[in-house]
């Protein structure tokens, strides 16, 4: 595998502050030869841009976090979209998962909504595609993204199977979480997600690829989930590599 990519990697974390430099060079040691940096807070977005500026190899994504709406504004990005190495919108989507029980619940819900389809406008009036979060929002996020004519990545694949029935526009991000010894759900739909719409992506410093879980999370260990794709799949890791790849050239163009 001469070149693996990392569609998904928070590179701009402070947990990388004091070793960045380090954790880039075992990614490439590694095979891993582009990241994508997605936006989960735009105030991490400098910080992400000095990242791209320097290494040639690291793109990035502009949007808000479903758990940051309450705290950003949209329009705020938008001096961010055109950048050269800009590549997509987001992260953006649903995350009911931190939602409060009580009365809020329900307008909480409405403003992320609403946030999720300015990004999605956003995206088609620039012509990038989607990178969408989805947490205990599958049925939500489905409503909303079978109306648009928008392509995208489903970021961490939570393998709800109303998701398959966005194949013809959407790839399925596969990380660290498809190595887990309880992921039976993902597990077994992994078969029924089209070949040509499989991306890697580790979600670093988050969900780290078993045998490290519970160990902060780096680009290096893709390899890892490309060889249990391969145990599921009954393909050659070789193969899972250069059809990720060039699934993720198709989605964010020759990067």
């Amino acid at each position: 595998m001469s070149c693996l990519i990392d569609t998904h990697c928070h590179l701009d974390n402070e947990i990388y502050e004091n070793d960045l430099e380090d954790v880039i060079k075992r990614a490439m040691e590694n095979g891993i030869k582009k990241i994508i940096i997605p936006a989960a807070d735009p105030k991490d977005l400098p910080k992400a841009i000095e990242i791209v500026n320097k290494y040639e190899h690291i793109y990035f994504a502009v949007g808000i976090h479903p758990d940051e709406v309450m705290n950003a504004n949209l329009e705020g990005i938008r001096q961010y979209v055109h950048h050269p190495k800009c590549v997509a919108i987001g992260e953006c989507g649903l995350d009911y998962y931190r939602l409060p029980p009580h009365e809020k619940r329900e307008e909480l819900k409405k403003i992320q909504k609403e946030t999720f389809r300015h990004h999605i406008e956003l995206a088609i009036e620039v012509n990038k595609p989607l990178i969408v979060h989805i947490r205990e929002a599958s049925f939500d996020a489905f409503e909303i993204l079978k109306v648009y004519k928008v392509r995208g990545v489903l970021h961490c694949f939570n393998a709800d199977e109303i998701l398959l029935e966005l194949s013809d526009r959407f790839y399925y991000g596969i990380g660290g979480v498809a190595t887990f010894k309880n992921a039976k759900k993902i597990v077994e739909i992994m078969p029924r997600i089209p070949k040509n719409r499989i991306v890697l992506e580790t979600d670093a410093p988050y969900l780290t690829p078993h045998p490290h879980r519970g160990e902060r999370n780096e680009p290096m260990y893709i390899p890892l989930v490309v060889e249990k794709l391969s145990e599921i799949l009954g393909l050659s890791a070789f193969d899972i590599g250069m059809l990720s790849t060039q699934n993720a050239f198709d989605l964010f163009g020759e990067i």
